[in-house]
């Protein structure tokens, strides 16, 4: 009997250490499971974040050339204000050349002669015109220069000191908001 009691205990020792053994297999399966759910999980971290980090750089991306575009979009917009008249202006200026030309021929000089009734049409229209950014060129007597000023003609210089400077005007050039919307046609010694 006590060779059957020692054989069961066998047995049932083997039993346990085999238990205890499917139990530590288990227990290796378990740990390798969630060391692979771990890494599977640290894996869908890292690319999330980098998804983020992408995400964000395109946002920023995009919110800088939103702002380059608003910026812009405002500069046209003023520019288109400030030259929308330019057109209206162009036209007048064949109103301020007959104007000269008449002064011309009245031997009026609309700086002097401000009481004579067209002198004060003209310089209510030419103060007009300042206030919306027209401004003259100047050209008589001084130094010829092709951003401002177109030669008509040139004309034997009477002194050395006028070689190269404008001598007459032909017809007044104008400037609007500090752009040449008329050269100066001009004649220039030589």
């Amino acid at each position: 009997m006590s060779k059957i009691k020692e054989d069961k205990k066998e047995e049932t020792r083997k039993a346990e250490a085999r238990q205890a053994e499917a139990k530590q297999n288990e227990a290796k399966e378990t740990e390798v499971k969630a060391d692979a759910k771990l890494n599977e999980l640290e894996e869908k971290l890292a690319k999330a974040e980098a998804d983020l980090k992408k995400e964000k750089d395109d946002y920023i991306r995009l919110m800088a050339e939103f702002e380059t575009f608003r910026r812009r979009n405002a500069e046209d917009r003023l520019e288109l204000v400030k030259n929308a008249s330019s057109d209206i202006i162009k036209g007048l200026l064949p109103v301020l050349d007959d104007c000269e030309s008449a002064f011309r021929a009245l031997n009026l000089d609309p700086e002097k002669d401000l009481e004579q009734g067209p002198v004060i049409i003209f310089n209510k229209l030419l103060t007009f015109l300042k206030t919306k950014g027209l401004e003259p060129i100047k050209a008589r007597g001084e130094v010829f220069d092709t951003d401002f000023h177109e030669a008509v003609t040139q004309f034997p210089a009477p002194s050395e000191e006028l070689k190269g400077k404008i001598i007459d005007v032909a017809q007044t050039g104008y400037l609007l908001n500090g752009k040449v919307l008329r050269f100066a046609k001009v004649i220039v010694g030589a």
